[in-house]
């Protein structure tokens, strides 16, 4: 299996959630947020799909970005969508991090 498949699903899955935060809402920094990691993800992914430098590394930074983000709301709030954030976030640093070690070195 290809890592690029779950920085496309982490990519709909963000972009998705910062859309439905915006509807319900009216919360312009979900969307902005939720879009922004989408994108940083659907990148990753691409690069990944195409075999160009920096994918893993792309989808592993959007990773951080979110888990830095939501992490920290997760532990202060308990509410249910930081703390699924984290669940994404650390499912990607988890699956970009392994991916980027097992990448061959110079």
């Amino acid at each position: 299996m290809g890592y690029e498949l779950p920085s496309y699903i982490l990519a709909g899955l963000t972009s998705t959630g910062g859309i439905i935060g915006y509807v319900k809402g009216k919360s312009v920094p979900s969307i902005v947020a939720g879009s922004g990691i989408g994108l940083l993800y659907a990148l990753g992914g691409y690069r990944m799909q195409n075999a160009q430098s920096y994918g893993v590394e792309t989808s592993m930074f959007a990773s951080v970005v979110l888990g830095g983000s939501a992490i920290p709301r997760a532990i202060r709030l308990k509410k249910p969508v930081p703390i699924m954030l984290s669940v994404l976030a650390v499912f990607g640093m988890l699956t970009f991090g392994n991916a980027y070690l097992s990448q061959d070195k110079l």
